[in-house]
């Protein structure tokens, strides 16, 4: 599902509205599409080595929306500068987390602020500031549908149990790929309605 809704995300670039952050779109895009690969990839072999590829796209798409709502909602200014520094921070943390797998320690505190922080600081922003172009009642959606995926991960083993054929885990990446759909969805459309023909956006 993430391949999927990755390519769609980029069949849909010429849909974007001209004052959304188009390059944190692309990234982010590319980004969910690679999770498709990697998740495949790890699922296929399970092992540390193959985790990275599964990790190593899902922090990119983090901080390319994470870059995307700063734009939108804080500094279009800050949001484009700090794409490709956050983008970097993000590969750090999982090449940190590989090299103290291999030195037996396995950290994973720096990833999991680059995965978690934003999920706090993204809320926060939509409360607090005004957009420019992200629809804030989609983002919301992909919020809420994020955390339930989460949920079911944490409950694998109970869902599988109720239900015999379908696994927490599984349930997770539909509802995480339901997530970033919808976060697809807040680039696309505008926040203000569009004006019906014959009416003035203003003046006399």
């Amino acid at each position: 599902p993430f391949l999927l809704v990755g390519l769609i995300g980029l069949a849909w670039r010429s849909r974007l509205q001209v004052q959304t952050p188009q390059t944190q779109y692309v990234v982010f895009c590319i980004g969910v599409a690679l999770v498709g690969f990697g998740s495949a990839y790890y699922h296929w072999s399970p092992s540390t080595p193959t985790l990275v590829w599964d990790r190593l796209p899902m922090t990119v798409a983090f901080m390319a929306l994470f870059s995307a709502v700063i734009q939108d909602r804080v500094s279009e200014h800050l949001g484009r500068i700090l794409l490709w520094p956050l983008v970097i921070a993000g590969v750090a943390t999982i090449t940190w987390w590989y090299w103290s797998e291999l030195e037996g320690r396995g950290d994973l505190r720096p990833y999991a602020v680059v995965q978690f922080l934003p999920m706090l600081l993204i809320p926060l922003m939509l409360l607090l500031f005004s957009g420019r172009g992200l629809r804030a009642g989609w983002l919301w959606v992909s919020l809420a549908a994020y955390v339930l995926a989460k949920v079911a991960e944490y409950f694998d083993a109970a869902i599988y149990g109720a239900t015999a054929f379908l696994s927490g885990h599984s349930l997770k990446h539909l509802l995480a790929a339901l997530a970033v759909l919808w976060a697809v969805r807040a680039f696309l459309e505008p926040r203000t309605a569009n004006l019906r023909p014959g009416t003035k956006s203003g003046g006399n």
